[in-house]
């Protein structure tokens, strides 16, 4: 190949939905090079990346890999011509073992059989590369959280011998450390001549790792800049077609009693007699490394995996345990869960249906559902997150990743719950919906509401919350407030679980 041919050229690629979503989109990739798409929700950048794995048919364009014609029509077509994918929406089977789905279709077989010594050494050595040598190879892949579930996949990826590494939204789930390793792999693999096409929101990231950037806006290429050169300011810019709004530095918060105290809550050993209390009118933050327990603490607060022991308090209620979200959604408390596609959404539904389900007693008429009366309290949800959709009518699945967490919140905005608990919740969301999703929370939070936030950013804890708690095998170890934090403290009480140390003081 020619030392200046791309690896992939991509020319006038076309894609419509309910609307157009590629209009006349051209992109070329060079070997060893790191070449980011970025865009609002809904620009098209998961959609281009379905296009070149296989898994969704282009309408018109060509693509070229190594100067030949490149149409794939199945992901296994495009594997077998070496392009390797993590894409946003995690592709894990849950009722296979961790060693299964990172090797499914090349398992290694002695007569005729599959050879589980083999394929657990295999597994192992793809494992420890992202950090996973803790995980099991036999582990059932279902029982993992939505971190190491995307960890898996990478690790998959990285097992293959592939021209073009896909990765959109990659870290979306992961912490600092999980990231660092992902990125000594990626220039690993610049250096044996892959192609990386990066799909993310996270402009820090693309600083440290794209060589390039192209941004898109409405389905089309409006700018590319070399990773080094361009602002975040102007990338918002061109996503967005305006700069964000100047929010005002937020003042002292004034908290109110108790929302929400959680005393001595246990389940296994993932949730270990964690303790705090959530004051009306307070952001608060849950950091930790991944497997540290904080999606399990919202969880068993929830019902969805019940407390084996302690309690759970709203407001000047009675102490008790939720054995189902039901009880909890009935006292009081919302859950923006951290894997949309499995546990919000009803994806094949609409986006009215989605919106409206936790208050379709607000929308029935004797015994029946008022479609009128939900699409108007669709559309004003709708409007209030600024989704992009060809209408309530539109199946939530046609929506882009962002949008779909868009209505995973408004969700609960639309039931007003006096507690929200929120898990990750502007995974896959571009810079100027997130900003608009912190707002909303900080409007919820001036009303009396208590929040409760999970997050694997910690520059988005940092500047969205009132008190951040570090948790670490379990347990919190570590509370801080505004002005007290760094993010070296954090990381630091994030790993002294698992070495006996703990900066852990007495909860407000």
């Amino acid at each position: 190949m020619e030392a200046d041919r791309p690896l992939l050229s991509v020319r006038g690629l076309c894609k419509s939905y309910a609307v157009r979503v590629l209009d006349e989109f051209d992109l070329d990739l060079h070997p060893g090079e790191v070449h980011s798409l970025m865009g609002a929700n809904g620009a098209g950048k998961s959609t281009f990346a379905r296009i070149v794995c296989g898994l969704t048919p282009a309408e018109a364009g060509t693509m070229e890999l190594e100067g030949r014609l490149h149409a794939p029509r199945t992901r296994h077509d495009a594997e077998a011509a070496g392009v390797v994918m993590v894409l946003q929406e995690l592709n894990i089977i849950p009722t296979l073992t961790v060693a299964e789905n990172l090797f499914l279709a090349r398992l290694p077989r002695r007569f005729g059989f599959v050879e589980r010594k083999g394929l657990e050494r295999l597994a192992g050595d793809a494992l420890a590369r992202v950090g996973l040598s803790d995980v099991s190879p036999a582990e059932t892949a279902g029982r993992l959280g939505v971190g190491q579930q995307q960890l898996v996949e990478i690790a998959g990826a990285l097992a293959r011998d592939g021209r073009i590494l896909v990765l959109d939204e990659p870290t979306a789930a992961l912490t600092d450390p999980e990231i660092e390793l992902l990125f000594a792999n990626i220039r690993r693999l610049q250096d044996e001549g892959v192609g990386i096409l990066y799909i993310s929101h996270r402009m820090d990231e693309i600083r440290r790792i794209a060589d390039r950037v192209t941004v898109l806006r409405d389905g089309k290429r409006v700018a590319v800049h070399s990773a080094t050169e361009v602002t975040p300011r102007e990338l918002i810019r061109e996503m967005s077609g305006h700069d964000l709004p100047q929010r005002s530095a937020p003042g002292a918060a004034v908290h109110g009693p108790p929302a929400l105290r959680v005393e001595n809550l246990s389940r296994g050993k993932r949730v270990r007699e964690v303790s705090f209390t959530l004051h009306e009118g307070e952001i608060l933050g849950l950091a930790g490394l991944i497997g540290s327990g904080r999606t399990e603490t919202l969880r068993a607060i929830f019902g969805a995996d019940p407390a084996q022991a302690g309690s759970v308090r709203v407001g000047e209620g009675r102490p008790q345990l939720f054995t189902e979200p039901s009880r909890a959604v009935a006292a009081g408390i919302g859950m923006v869960p951290e894997d949309r596609k499995q546990d919000a959404l009803l994806l094949p539904q609409s986006l009215r249906v989605n919106a409206t389900l936790a208050t379709l007693d607000r929308h029935a008429r004797f015994g029946w559902l008022d479609g009128g009366s939900e699409t108007d309290a669709a559309t004003a949800m709708c409007d209030r997150l600024d989704v992009q959709s060809a209408g309530v009518a539109q199946p939530a699945m046609e929506l882009s990743g962002g949008n779909q967490q868009k209505v995973a919140i408004g969700r609960w905005l639309e039931r007003d719950s006096r507690i929200l608990l929120c898990d990750e919740p502007t995974r896959g969301v571009d810079a100027a919906a997130k900003d608009g999703i912190h707002e909303v929370l900080r409007e919820m939070a001036r009303a009396g509401k208590g929040i409760l936030v999970v997050s694997s950013e910690l520059e988005e804890l940092m500047n969205l919350c009132d008190r951040i708690l570090v948790m670490s095998a379990g347990r919190v170890a570590a509370e801080f407030a505004a002005g007290e934090w760094t993010q070296e403290k954090i990381n630091a009480a994030a790993f002294s679980g698992h070495h006996g140390s703990s900066t852990r003081t007495p909860a407000s």
